[in-house]
């Protein structure tokens, strides 16, 4: 199977979960943080989902799947144990043109979930193209320690700098950002000096020609 990786923009958009269970908990968990508009269809929930519904989090349709409820939904996450109703909703996705995700079941995916690690607006995401979630999860433990909270600030920084410069019509190319990104720069990061940073930052960079 070929995976394109690309990052989706979901905020608003209605997504519907099958399932009750902790692994519906967690991706519903998930698109809460990317702000998308859930419902959820199971005749059961954890605690936790149940809590979201009662406070209008999501909307919950107690009941199994029926074919024909991913009607108005635009991505659709399969967390059930039950391989007859996955491969089911992955036909029906398939037919209303609405992509699913099936728990486990790269099979009948039609887009993949990868292991992520989130920094504010950083996000590294390792994949395995559904092969071994479990390596994934374990590459993106070790890449916890690399990324630590300093990268928060290091992009805050790098993102003011560089909207001051293309308002002066300054647009440095790859390699000057990534020279001006080493050590220096990530020192003074490192201590907090956020104000430091930046000029440091734009100092290295405004040499670039302008438009």
């Amino acid at each position: 199977m070929g995976y394109y990786p690309i990052f989706v923009e979901i905020t608003g958009r209605p997504c519907v979960v099958v399932g009750g269970g902790l692994v519906a908990e967690r991706k519903v968990g998930a698109l809460f943080e990317a702000g998308a508009r859930v419902t959820v269809i199971s005749p059961n929930l954890t605690t936790c989902l149940q809590s979201w519904a009662s406070e209008g989090r999501l909307k919950h349709v107690a009941r199994d799947y029926r074919r024909g409820d991913l009607g108005g939904f635009e991505m659709v996450f399969v967390a059930t144990d039950n391989a007859e109703v996955n491969a089911a909703i992955a036909r029906d996705g398939r037919e209303q043109r609405v992509w699913v995700n099936v728990a486990d079941d790269p099979l009948h995916c039609d887009f993949i979930l990868p292991s992520v690690l989130r920094r504010e607006d950083l996000v590294v995401a390792v994949g395995t193209g559904g092969s071994s979630p479990a390596l994934a999860r374990a590459i993106r433990e070790e890449l916890e320690s690399y990324f630590s909270a300093d990268y928060d600030l290091l992009l805050q920084v790098a993102a003011e700098v560089r909207v001051e410069l293309k308002n002066r019509s300054v647009v440095p190319n790859a390699e000057l950002w990534r020279k001006a990104l080493a050590d220096g720069f990530r020192s003074l990061i490192a201590a907090g000096k956020k104000e430091e940073a930046k000029a440091y930052l734009v100092k290295q960079l405004e040499g670039a020609p302008c438009k």
